[in-house]
């Protein structure tokens, strides 16, 4: 009997996510040998449209292509299945029904941990795509768990999206100035009262660091990748 599942990751949302995805499930598996590790299925499908645009109803969905992913992983024999896309899990119910296997709900998984790990927070700041933010993703798993969500106000939501997707921004693979800006942002969301931030954009911690924020900065693709070791393994 196989002692741990195939996984499969959902990848192009954008590909550096999809390599920080992999390291950090690589360092959060209990392995001592290469054989510990678990095997890996990643499509890193950039056919993917832009999610976010999708949402505000500016560009094609990503629907198709993401179930065709989900196929191709399927086919492969993957049996647990990682969309490092926090903004994709707008369609987690139409496209999880593509698979027979477990699609991990990122969102769900985060309320999971803070209610579990940080009990004594109340305010919840995000750092997120503004799709993310307007589909409530967030907002919706974390006042499950009776945590207050704070967002970005006005202009700073403007400034989160351009160091996400501007030339000098994050998907580009400029780091400097994104970090001074989500940096300021950050700040902002203390100010308003948040006890935690979560990096609700898999490229954000590319770019920011916990060292850069006052307050418990939670990475949702650390979470994730914890959630693919433990349903894996399980």
């Amino acid at each position: 009997m196989r002692k741990k599942k195939i996984v499969g990751i959902v990848g192009g949302m954008g590909p550096e996510a999809i390599v920080d995805l992999f390291r950090k499930i690589l360092k959060a598996t209990p392995a001592v040998k290469d054989q510990d590790h678990l095997r890996i299925l990643i499509d890193n499908n950039t056919d993917v449209p832009d999610r976010t645009k999708a949402i505000k109803e500016e560009g094609p969905s990503p629907v198709e292509e993401i179930r065709k992913s989900l196929r191709f992983l399927e086919d492969g024999g993957a049996e647990v299945f990682a969309m490092p896309c926090n903004t994709a899990h707008y369609y987690y119910n139409e496209v999880k029904k593509e698979i027979e296997g477990e699609l991990i709900h990122m969102m769900d998984e985060v309320a999971y941990h803070i209610k579990d790990k940080y009990p004594a927070v109340k305010k919840v700041g995000i750092l997120a795509t503004s799709g993310t933010l307007e589909t409530k993703l967030y907002h919706k798993a974390l006042e499950r768990m009776r945590l207050e969500v704070v967002e970005p106000k006005d202009n700073a939501q403007l400034e989160v999206m351009e160091a996400i997707y501007a030339p000098w921004g994050i998907k580009a693979g400029k780091y400097k100035e994104a970090k001074t800006v989500l940096k300021r942002v950050s700040q902002k969301l203390i100010t308003d009262g948040a006890d935690l931030i979560i990096m609700g954009c898999t490229e954000i911690p590319l770019a920011l660091d916990r060292a850069d924020v006052q307050v418990e900065l939670l990475d949702a693709t650390q979470v994730l990748a914890n959630a693919v070791v433990a349903k894996a393994y399980k």
